[in-house]
């Protein structure tokens, strides 16, 4: 198993050079292809669900709109990063809480009950700008999440709504990588400070536990800090509903670390 120190520090060299990746990403190249989707909302509310969206991973700005709006909406992101050798996990930040049938807490007859102040996530989709790789294990740059799964195509999008769509696009990607950044650079920092170490074997046994009700404790990145956290499997209904299956994650296999 690859330390703590090696995988982190690797782990951060890679998303420095993503950050650069989505600097350097023309945005000529990106209008043209959100124009030439010609991507519309339905109003289908699919992607407010875990058929379509593991879960909505949320900014540290957008987790403190929704604890003002309603603070039991949060839950740790279920995708957790590493674990002491005490059993305590750690994530890069919360996600929505969902429904137990999956769907977003805060969809109700198919509308977002937030929809002004909704996350930026919710707001940039399915508008991405990331590397990663195809069915065929191919890795290049993707614009776009569930193409041709939901919503319209070929609708005509004027040159300032392209515009606005790719500014916002990399400044989500942007702030997602930068808080990824801190939150792995914090991990060595309070690692290091306190005699602590990643154990596979430990999160293992700790994701058994959770997974047949028992309660955990996740230290959740959030506003420069770690927010100690107690769940169990009733705050993440797919563990209750798929026990074999790992957590998932906004369909960012890059963040697994283990």
């Amino acid at each position: 198993m690859i330390g703590i120190a090696v995988s982190r520090e690797t782990r951060v060299e890679e998303l420095q050079e993503a950050l650069r990746g989505v600097a350097d990403f023309p945005d000529e190249e990106f209008s043209a292809i959100v124009r030439d989707l010609g991507f519309a909302c339905d109003c289908c509310g699919r992607c407010c669900t875990s058929e379509y969206n593991g879960h909505v991973f949320l900014l540290d700005a957008d987790a403190v709109q929704i604890r003002m709006l309603d603070p039991a909406a949060l839950v740790p992101a279920p995708d957790f990063d590493f674990c002491d050798q005490n059993g305590r996990f750690y994530v890069a930040g919360f996600a929505l809480r969902t429904n137990p049938d999956g769907s977003c807490i805060f969809l109700t007859g198919g509308r977002c009950r937030i929809y002004p102040g909704r996350p930026a996530i919710c707001r940039v989709y399915p508008y991405m700008l990331h590397r990663e790789p195809d069915e065929r294990g191919s890795v290049d740059w993707r614009q776009i999440s569930g193409l041709n799964e939901h919503g319209c195509y070929h609708t005509e999008i004027d040159d300032a709504e392209c515009r606005r769509i790719v500014r916002e696009t990399k400044e989500y990607e942007t702030a997602f990588i930068r808080q990824e950044i801190a939150f792995l650079e914090l991990v060595g920092t309070h690692f290091a400070g306190h005699g602590l170490r990643h154990v596979r074997r430990t999160y293992d046994l700790q994701m058994q536990r959770l997974r047949r009700g028992g309660e955990v404790e996740v230290c959740v990145f959030s506003a420069g800090s770690f927010e100690p956290v107690r769940v169990t499997a009733a705050d993440y209904p797919f563990l209750r509903s798929a026990p074999g299956k790992p957590p998932g994650h906004r369909e960012r296999s890059d963040r697994d670390m283990l």
